[in-house]
């Protein structure tokens, strides 16, 4: 194993574990790691869009209203942080004329607020589940499709976006995110109709992650940032869940709730 893959490997494992600890805590714990991950995030997406340092601390401020707000000792989940999150759009739009910069609000918001809302459901151990599943599943789809990618190779997906993946790693994360949620639904009860609907979300966790590449092209950069050792920014590992969480608690509502 060269060092570069080792290092990629502890750095994965390590950031794993921390997500499954705060992921079983829930609460205060679980919230907390995602207003980290998105203040950082805004900060990444104001680097990709190219704005000055000014306008990106302003966004990273701005962003993080409608995040404390979602708070468990505060408002919590509640059409109040919907409300901050709009306002904060049309604050960073109006005051640095950047469209492209306010969009970085919503990319950050909604994803959390998605999250924040499968893990929420009641019981307990049910909305462990839902969020276990959201995040499990990314985590499958990149193994599965790196895999077979490089197994397989063949025809480009996206060449001109990000010249790596196939169609073979697209339907090897696909056929491994289908494992995974019919597993979950033997062995967790995770419902039949959501882990029919896993490869719907492996193939949008791969848009969310050809979002990205799409951006670091027009930006000129290899990575959204350099905090996680072999792996980039935070933007990196989580382009796949920006894209996967909101379909996940949207197809919750529409599949599942009576």
């Amino acid at each position: 194993m060269s060092s570069e893959l080792r290092t990629r490997t502890i750095v994965g494992v390590a950031l794993i574990g921390v997500a499954l600890g705060t992921l079983l805590s829930g609460g205060l714990l679980f919230w907390l790691l995602l207003v980290i991950a998105g203040v950082l995030m805004q900060g990444e997406w104001a680097g990709l869009v190219k704005a000055g340092r000014d306008h990106r601390r302003l966004s990273m401020y701005a962003v993080s209203f409608p995040l404390a707000i979602l708070c468990p000792l505060a408002a919590g989940l509640s059409w109040l942080g919907f409300g901050l999150m709009m306002g904060a759009f049309f604050f960073v739009a109006m005051v640095t004329r950047s469209f492209r910069l306010a969009l970085g609000i919503p990319y950050v918001c909604i994803p959390i607020m998605a999250l924040l809302f499968l893990r929420g459901q009641e019981p307990n151990l049910f909305g462990l589940l839902l969020a276990f599943w959201t995040l499990a599943l990314v985590w499958a789809t990149d193994i599965g499709a790196y895999f077979a990618g490089r197994a397989i190779g063949g025809p480009k997906l996206a060449p001109r976006v990000s010249p790596s993946k196939t169609w073979a790693g697209l339907g090897g994360g696909v056929l491994a995110a289908l494992i995974l949620g019919f597993l979950l639904h033997r062995f967790a009860g995770l419902p039949i109709q959501l882990a029919a609907a896993s490869g719907l979300l492996a193939v949008t966790a791969q848009l969310g992650d050809l979002l990205e590449s799409w951006m670091k092209r027009r930006a000129g950069v290899k990575d959204s940032g350099t905090l996680l050792p072999g792996h980039g920014g935070v933007m990196d590992r989580l382009d796949g869940v920006v894209a996967a969480a909101p379909l996940a608690a949207a197809l919750y509502m529409l599949l599942v709730v009576p």
